[in-house]
């Protein structure tokens, strides 16, 4: 089966997570992702560990079944030969600094002058305008300033990190949005045009209940631990062996009645506290003591085995290492094995995309550093290996790593 954007090409000029979550998301579905790296050592993330025989796992894990081209920006030439890429391009991504792509005489008025049809994707910590534009962000940072540390953690506590970097992945998401929003403008117009996506932007986005509760009620929220601000019980209890969440919805009184029933306390059926969810959430300071010292009797697998028969949702907190060998997850091949010539076999998480025509899902391993350079300038600009070997010797491009991560580790 073909891939849904075959056909659709990338010039990568992205690095660390944000930009490269996005770039891979575009690879595993079908696109022609060329990483465009500066040499010597390019994407700074190829140093940052664990490692597996000298290979950054952190880097295999974003930057899987992309090509790598090796090429100084800085240099005039290095200039002159991504413009005559980005002529055969669609796409142009990157997550430096706002104005960095201008300095460097890339900015969008060039890239589309060049090519009228290509789009620009730009993501940063806080978009290209506004007075925050040319401060340094990084993922805790911009987490932070959007309120998703104020409500996370235990009620009281210290502001906590989500154990994702939600910052830049969720950037990298709505930069994918864009893109293919922008490709499908562009079957209509005939035309490119920049996206810009301010990671603080994103965090506002995904905070819309917190944000549309402080204005509803004029209360500042803070962190629940893992309680829903709108629906009891929907949260952790703690079993005799672990943990399960329980989530009851809105309305569903039956599923109140069947969840006392299971648990053995049937007189909180009938207590006036506890009758409809608006009044178990409004009492849910007693409540929940109650619930968890029924939960205590049992083991999550017993609870789950009556919770789940009687339709209740429900689910075990699984550690990392539960989850990747949840029959679930492997039914629905979420963890693939990926081997690279060099780093060996690494299992890593797979694209959730899923679709009935079209294939999708990891083409490959990580490109090595300047791998891809050679192909890419002779298949596009059809220059020839004494070519290509000439600006390797004037340092315009790279056609193998000189990183060693034995010098730094």
């Amino acid at each position: 089966m073909a891939r849904p954007l075959e056909g659709v090409r990338v010039l990568d000029l992205t690095w660390v997570l944000a930009g490269p979550f996005g770039s891979m998301i575009l690879a595993d579905l079908g696109a022609d992702v060329i990483k465009v790296e500066r040499p010597p050592y390019g994407d700074i993330s190829r140093t940052t560990g664990p490692y597996q025989n000298g290979w950054s796992g952190y880097f295999f894990s974003v930057n899987r079944g992309k090509r790598s081209l090796a090429i100084d920006l800085k240099h005039p030439e290095g200039r002159e030969l991504f413009l005559q890429l980005v002529e055969h391009a669609d796409v142009v991504i990157e997550n430096f600094t706002p104005g960095t792509l201008e300095k460097l005489g890339l900015g969008y008025e060039v890239l589309s002058a060049r090519n009228p049809r290509v789009i620009l994707a730009s993501i940063s910590g806080f978009g290209q305008t506004g007075p925050y534009r040319d401060r340094p962000a990084l993922d805790i940072v911009v987490q932070a300033m959007g309120g998703v540390l104020s409500i996370t953690g235990e009620p009281g506590g210290p502001p906590i990190r989500p154990g994702v970097s939600y910052g830049d992945v969720v950037a990298g998401m709505f930069a994918v949005i864009g893109i293919l929003a922008a490709l499908r403008e562009r079957d209509r117009s005939g035309l490119g045009q920049a996206i810009d996506i301010s990671m603080l932007d994103c965090q506002v986005t995904v905070m819309e209940n917190a944000i549309m509760r402080y204005f509803v009620t004029g209360e500042v929220p803070g962190p629940l631990g893992t309680r829903h601000p709108s629906a009891t019980p929907f949260q952790a209890f703690p079993t005799a062996d672990g943990w399960i969440v329980i989530a009851l919805g809105f309305g569903e009184e039956n599923q109140w009645n069947l969840l006392c029933a299971i648990l053995g306390v049937p007189e909180l059926i009938d207590d006036e506290r506890f009758l409809t969810g608006p009044r178990r959430t409004q009492h849910h300071a007693e409540l929940e003591p109650l619930l968890a010292a029924a939960f205590r009797q049992r083991t999550t697998a017993e609870w789950l085995e009556e919770l789940l028969a009687a339709g209740i949702p429900a689910g075990p907190v699984n550690t990392v290492r539960e989850v990747v060998a949840d029959p679930q997850v492997r039914a629905r091949e979420m963890i693939r094995e990926v081997t690279h010539p060099a780093a060996g076999t690494i299992p890593i998480a797979n694209t959730p995309v899923r679709m009935s025509r079209s294939e999708t899902g990891i083409k490959g391993p990580p490109p090595d550093l300047g791998g891809d350079t050679s192909d890419v300038l002779g298949e596009l600009l059809g220059l020839s290996e004494e070519e290509i070997r000439g600006l390797a010797e004037r340092g315009v491009l790279a056609l193998e790593s000189r990183l060693d991560i034995s010098e730094i580790t």
